[in-house]
């Protein structure tokens, strides 16, 4: 996948871009503010997103959110506050929790993976928590799977 990286601590997302790059994806840019990210989304239109909530320019990853949701492009939070997250999740499929372990984003990612390509989900992994149109969606899909089977 192209992916954006949306989070204004160097170090975080130096982390999360070689952990994303070692996974076979392709990050489109790094931004540390709403400005630059909705212009690397506009320039590069990337199949997903990792979006901070709080970025240089102040709490404005929510509006960066509503960008890319009205793009059509599927995200998730990561943050260490997910108090702030909007009751909607501003259109976001979830949340990653920071701080994070390698092994708990592996496991996101991978849903994340067959979520934006549009195969058979699975469960949600614990490190993700989903939003809830995904909860719903899972749900739904989940009922539907069990009466196939019956």
């Amino acid at each position: 996948m192209n992916i954006l990286i949306v989070e204004d601590e160097a170090l975080l997302a130096l982390e999360l871009e070689s952990e994303l790059e070692n996974a076979g994806h392709t990050i489109v840019g790094v931004a540390m503010s709403s400005q630059e990210a909705k212009a690397i989304i506009d320039r590069e239109h990337p199949e997903f997103a990792f979006v901070d909530i709080h970025l240089l320019d102040g709490p404005t990853g929510i509006d960066v959110g509503r960008y890319l949701e009205s793009k059509g492009i599927s995200y998730v939070f990561v943050s260490g506050n997910l108090k702030r997250i909007p009751e909607d999740f501003a259109g976001a499929m979830g949340a990653i929790e920071k701080p994070y372990t390698m092994n708990g984003l592996e496991n996101a990612l991978s849903f994340i993976e067959t979520f934006v390509r549009g195969e058979n989900r699975g469960n949600i992994p614990p490190s993700l928590v989903p939003s809830p149109w995904l909860r719903r969606r899972q749900m739904t899909e989940s009922r539907q799977q069990r009466q196939s089977q019956a």
